[in-house]
């Protein structure tokens, strides 16, 4: 019996395949889900390193120009008269860093004018603004002003006045990236002379 079989496997040329069972089909379906499963992770790992890199390039390590502005000022003294007036001013300025990184500024003049024309300045000394904050300090100043376009304004009890300035500094990131960046100030300040304050300051 043994030998008739042996005998028709050698007649037919080869052996009858074996036959899946339903364990190993089974099998395959779960490593082919496996695959598929770290394919997606894969896939999901790699989408959120491009979403980190594109926040780090588009948010934190673009840099933006620092905001310096006049934030307030009080008055030690003030004279007037029918076309002249002798202030001495003392002004809070800010240098606003939004970046993710320190703005180090240098040695700087503020100006301030009366109708177009000089009637004072102060220095500025060099200073640094931490990230994601704002520099504050104060500078006295002398001004002083003696012509007719005065008497207009002192009779109305409103004086007008502009300040500017130009900071120049780098914004230094990751320890080791620098960029310069410059700002420029531009400020109107609107000074009413019954009460000797500062009604408004607009900067732009």
């Amino acid at each position: 019996m043994a030998a008739e079989e042996e005998q028709q496997l050698q007649t037919n040329g080869h052996a009858k395949p074996a036959e899946e069972t339903p364990n190993s089909t089974q099998s395959n379906e779960l490593r082919r889900k496996k695959r598929n499963k770290i394919l997606v992770y894969v896939a999901l790992f790699i989408v959120f390193q491009i979403a980190v890199l594109l926040f780090f390039s588009l948010y934190i390590m673009k840099i933006r120009t620092p905001k310096f502005s006049v934030q307030s000022a009080v008055f030690d003294h003030m004279v007037t008269e029918n076309t002249s007036f002798n202030i001495t001013m003392n002004a809070e300025l800010s240098v606003k860093n939004v970046n993710f990184g320190p703005y180090n500024y240098k040695n700087s003049t503020i100006y301030f004018y009366y109708n177009d024309v000089s009637i004072g300045e102060a220095f500025i000394y060099q200073g640094k603004a931490g990230f994601k904050s704002t520099k504050k300090f104060n500078v006295i100043v002398n001004l002083s002003s003696k012509e007719s376009k005065l008497r207009n304004d002192l009779n109305s009890g409103t004086l007008i006045l502009t300040s500017k300035s130009k900071l120049e500094g780098k914004v230094k990131l990751i320890f080791f990236m620098k960029k310069k960046k410059y700002t420029e100030m531009n400020c109107t300040i609107i000074i009413g002379l019954a009460g000797k304050v500062v009604r408004d300051i607009q900067c732009d």
